[in-house]
């Protein structure tokens, strides 16, 4: 019997008349990477509030390792980690600091909150940085730091709001280099959303795409794309994109020769899949 850390039935939020969510459910299998993926405003940031506790939902249930989850019950909310989409960082404290005062929210005191600390900074690189104000840490430091904390409690399931936003790509290929890191060698379940499509190939085993508040389609990232094929090709005609989809790349390199200089071959991505689903891309 499959074990999930978290378990979503369904999930209805509205804001007046706009419907956020639309009774979405989904699961986080133990130990399982998974990645809400959707353009601005498809609904992510809404689930992951209502998952942690953020903001109530109108309809539906969510469940952590079998338990109902209550955003006033503090045994529930120590169950998650959460790293939101913005470094709410206090500036003026240190790196260390920032950790104590998370850790005493959490109830933790003495010399096992030091011993947290040093194994939460030391799990995200910023060990030499602790006695740093956090107003003094680049870009890509605060965002470990924010997951650090998110860290401190030892969570059993982390949600990553849009984790690498806005970081340069070497710093993006280290925070996902610390997101496998935690999901392989600590265990952490990891629930991310993102718009990125390459975060999302790179981190997840599983993709739950997402629109107007619906889910579309789930499923691993080859498996959602095999459905397309597995290449593509582009050309323009009669000033119009057009693309075709092939499951082996002579038939595209084929279908490319048909039509001059101005064609590209390329992979099939999880962005066609959307852009199939949907209709629209996901930028």
């Amino acid at each position: 019997m499959k074990e999930f850390a978290v378990s979503v039935k369904g999930l209805k939020k509205s804001y007046g008349k706009t419907q956020a969510l639309s009774g979405i459910s989904f699961d986080v299998q133990k130990g399982e990477i998974v990645a809400f993926l959707g353009p601005n405003g498809a609904g992510k940031t809404t689930a992951i509030n209502i998952l942690t506790g953020l903001t109530r939902q109108d309809e539906g249930e969510i469940y952590y390792g079998g338990k109902l989850f209550s955003p006033e019950n503090l045994p529930s909310k120590k169950i998650i980690g959460v790293a939101p989409q913005s470094n709410n960082l206090d500036r003026d404290l240190t790196a260390a600091e920032n950790l104590a005062v998370h850790g005493i929210l959490y109830g933790i005191r003495g010399k096992m909150l030091k011993k947290r600390i040093d194994e939460a900074l030391a799990v995200v690189g910023l060990t030499e940085q602790r006695n740093k104000p956090a107003n003094d840490l680049s870009g890509g430091m605060k965002r470990r730091l924010v997951i650090a904390r998110a860290l401190l409690h030892e969570p059993k399931a982390l949600f990553l709001d849009e984790p690498s936003a806005g970081l340069d790509p070497v710093t993006r290929r280290n925070i996902h280099s610390l997101i496998r890191s935690l999901n392989q060698q600590d265990g952490v379940s990891v629930f991310l959303t993102t718009h990125y499509i390459d975060e999302a190939e790179t981190l997840s085993s599983r993709v739950i795409f997402i629109d107007k508040g619906e889910i579309v389609a789930t499923g691993g990232a080859e498996e959602l794309k095999s459905v397309m094929g597995r290449y593509a090709v582009e050309y323009i005609e009669s000033g119009a994109q057009k693309i075709v989809y092939f499951g082996d790349r002579k038939s595209a390199l084929s279908e490319a020769e048909k039509h001059g200089g101005n064609v590209k071959v390329r992979r099939v991505t999880l962005e066609d899949v959307y852009i199939k689903l949907t209709g629209k891309g996901l930028e």
